[in-house]
């Protein structure tokens, strides 16, 4: 049997030129996820897993079409080939065709290039978090604040938790006077009773 996995990341995402590919290579029954490929926790693509036996093909147009995770789809490339015993074509990387290099050497190159793509989206997964971290530190440099704003607390706050800590008026009571919630009344006022003590 031959089959075909197509997914795209989201739901507004259009599927029509992966499935004009799989019908041009004869593809009989097609899988379609409209799901992230971060893992392989996708309905269809388990489906399609579950149908995989020995002489099956599976085609995709592309690697990134089946995950994006290049460790988790050399651990799945291995899983539907070695195990299920289905070959794997991607339509616009010929050279990962496991129907033509069944040999030893076969299937040292397409572990080759499995783990040079796994290789080369690890660094470049860390090349993007090291430039977030460089933007973030060269914004805070200039002044750019993160996050929200802190909220002043009102002008009678500390005469407030004065009279609250010395019993005087009850929590709610003055929490309601500096009109914020009970729990952030109490919550700042701990904190400048912490501060007060050290």
């Amino acid at each position: 049997m031959i089959y075909g996995y197509v997914r795209v990341s989201s739901q507004e995402q259009n599927l029509a030129r992966q499935v004009i590919e799989m019908k041009k290579a004869g593809v009989e029954k097609i899988y379609e996820d409209k799901q992230s490929g971060k893992d392989f926790d996708r309905p269809q693509y388990k489906a399609l897993y579950r149908k995989l036996k020995a002489g099956d093909v599976l085609y995709v147009l592309s690697l990134d079409r089946l995950g994006r995770n290049y460790e988790e789809i050399q651990n799945q490339w291995r899983l539907i080939t070695k195990q299920k015993g289905a070959d794997i074509v991607v339509i616009d990387m010929p050279i990962l065709d496991t129907r033509k290099h069944k040999d030893l050497l076969g299937t040292f190159i397409a572990d080759l290039i499995l783990q040079v793509l796994a290789y080369v989206a690890h660094t470049e997964r860390t090349n993007i978090h090291e430039r977030q971290a460089q933007g973030i530190a060269a914004a805070k440099a200039r002044g750019v604040k993160f996050g929200r704003p802190r909220k002043e607390l009102p002008p009678n706050f500390d005469e407030m938790a004065a009279q609250w800590r010395a019993g005087i008026i009850r929590g709610a009571e003055a929490a309601r006077r500096c009109n914020m919630p009970l729990s952030s009344f109490r919550e700042h006022a701990y904190r400048k009773m912490i501060a007060k003590l050290n």
